[in-house]
């Protein structure tokens, strides 16, 4: 990049994206006093970023992503340039800490510093991200946009802001907000550590939400529910263990969620949305049960064990053999009793046993007469 900024204060808008530009962000930029808009993205540009850069006081976009730029992150990109609301400083080589002075951007709507070397902590003062936890948009973009209808890059503008780049497992995505202009924290792909702060779960206006590829441990924190605008939520690929948040299932509006590749652990909260995501999303989570899963929990299991049905088959097969064995001995005792109970008595008693000597000779008269009379008559 040429070193030759110095006459051009009355610059507003430069964009000098997807180039083959190199070399270092000359100090002679950090005079472009009135710039607002300063896009260098998708060069070869290396070295640290200049200090001059304080100056820009006026900045509210600056995209320097995908480029080779090291150092850590001033600290005056958040001291000088709290006007700033979109900041994408994805795929260069920045290292150390997020420096606390980033939580002076009241305005800041989409903050990218994906795909770098970034360690340490997310700070609990990202909650003093004003835009984020603002619902909907009553705010400085529109103004910005007004600004500059004049201009050819307006149409470019309007798209930046209302269209965005999201990485979601290792590849780019268009991600196009549904709840209008998008509001967007993306730091993943670094080597941050530690615990998701709960002061994250204050920015209620975020559309998307992308901490994955990182060191973070702990729990999901349990009011993740309150981010009711989520549209796209990344956790995949840390260490988070626990449970899911059952605040999670209440995120209707959510149509991207990858929680796979943790250490979380228990069933998976009931709610439609959150069955209604592939099992993958899930994945690399040994210990998680419940559907979309094809491993029930343990309060699922609706299927008497094999040892049960043997116990009850054993004990039908035994009332079986007691039923038998009754019937055979009733039906003996009976016939015993009732043979002998007339036999009996006829050998006992000797009139009877006459009177039934001759019912029998007279039933076999009556017969034999029968039979001849039908005999003749024929």
């Amino acid at each position: 990049l040429p070193d030759c900024w110095l006459n051009f204060n009355s610059l507003s808008i430069l964009n000098l994206a997807n180039n083959r530009f190199s070399g270092k962000i000359p100090d002679s930029m950090g005079f472009l006093h009135n710039i607002q808009t300063l896009s260098l993205r998708n060069n070869r540009l290396n070295g640290e970023l200049p200090s001059s850069l304080k100056n820009c006081s006026k900045l509210r976009v600056l995209d320097l992503r995908k480029n080779a730029l090291f150092g850590e992150v001033p600290t005056c990109v958040g001291g000088s340039l709290q006007n700033l609301i979109i900041l994408r400083l994805k795929s260069n080589n920045f290292h150390g800490n997020i420096p606390f002075q980033l939580c002076h951007l009241a305005f800041i709507q989409v903050l990218d510093l994906s795909l770098n070397n970034i360690s340490g902590k997310i700070p609990k003062c990202f909650s003093n991200f004003s835009m984020m936890i603002q619902e909907k948009s009553s705010n400085p973009i529109i103004g910005l946009a007004n600004e500059i209808l004049v201009v050819p890059g307006y149409i470019y503008y309007f798209r930046y802001l209302d269209n965005v780049l999201l990485t979601w497992k290792g590849s780019e995505h268009e991600y196009k907000s549904t709840l209008g202009f998008v509001k967007y924290l993306d730091l993943s792909s670094n080597k941050l550590c530690e615990a998701i702060p709960e002061e994250i779960t204050d920015l209620v206006g975020l559309t998307a939400l992308n901490l994955s590829r990182n060191n973070l441990t702990g729990l999901i924190p349990p009011k993740i529910g309150q981010l009711k605008s989520l549209d796209f939520l990344d956790l995949s690929r840390n260490h988070f263990s626990g449970n899911i948040p059952s605040s999670l299932s209440l995120l209707s509006g959510l149509s991207v969620l990858d929680l796979s590749y943790n250490s979380l652990s228990g069933k998976i909260p009931l709610g439609t949305q959150l069955q209604s995501f592939n099992a993958s999303v899930y994945a690399g989570n040994l210990e998680l049960c419940g559907l979309p899963l094809p491993n029930k929990c343990a309060d699922e299991e609706s299927t008497p064990s094999p040892g049960r049905d043997d116990d009850a088959n054993t004990v039908e097969d035994e009332d079986n053999q007691f039923i038998t064995l009754g019937f055979y001995v009733s039906l003996t005792l009976g016939f015993f009793v009732g043979f002998w109970g007339v036999c009996g008595t006829l050998m006992l008693n000797r009139s009877w046993r006459y009177g039934y000597y001759n019912f029998l000779t007279g039933m076999k008269d009556w017969l034999y007469a029968a039979a001849a009379m039908n005999k003749s008559n024929l």
